[in-house]
C-alpha cells in the first residue's frame, strides 16, 4: 500500500492568484516538493474575509505570536486595521490542518500571514499547535 502524502500549502506558491496584489508567486522549488502529494492550497487572508486584490499589510508592534496575544496588530498600508481578518484566517487554516492527516506545511516567505522567519500570524498559530513548517520564496 502506498502512503498518501497530504501537504497544506500557501496557495500563491502553487500559482493561484491569491496574493495581496492579485498575482501568484509560483515557487518551482515548492512545486517540485509537492510532486506525488495531495495539495491543500490555502490563503489565510482570503479565508479571513479579505478580497483579492487587497492592500498590502504589515505586522505592527511585534510578530504573529504577538498579534495572537493582542500585543501587536496587522495594518494595511492605507491605515486599515485587518488584525481580526488575519487571526480569523489563521484559525481557519489551523482547522483545515487539523481536519486532515497533513504530513507537511509549506508557507510563503516574508508574508505577514505565512512567513516563518518573520513569524507571520498563521505561521505562529500553526507552530504553536505543533505543526512543522517549511518556507518557500
Amino acid at each position: 500500500m502506498v502512503a498518501i502524502r497530504i501537504v497544506l500549502v500557501s496557495a500563491c506558491l502553487t500559482g493561484l492568484r491569491t496574493r495581496y496584489d492579485g498575482r501568484s508567486k509560483t515557487s518551482t522549488a515548492c512545486l517540485q516538493r509537492l510532486e506525488g502529494a495531495i495539495w491543500l492550497p490555502v490563503c489565510p487572508e482570503q479565508l479571513g474575509g479579505l478580497a483579492t486584490p487587497r492592500c498590502a499589510a504589515n505586522l505592527i508592534g511585534g510578530n504573529g505570536a504577538d498579534v495572537l496575544r493582542g500585543r501587536a496588530t496587522v495594518i494595511c498600508t492605507d491605515g486599515i486595521d485587518v488584525t481580526h481578518q488575519f487571526i480569523t484566517g489563521a484559525e481557519q487554516v489551523l482547522a483545515i490542518a487539523r481536519s486532515q492527516p497533513v504530513s507537511s506545511i509549506f508557507l510563503k516567505t516574508r508574508s505577514p500571514s505565512c512567513g516563518i522567519s518573520t513569524l507571520g500570524v498563521t505561521a505562529a498559530l500553526l507552530a504553536e499547535n505543533g505543526f512543522v513548517l517549511e518556507e518557500f520564496e
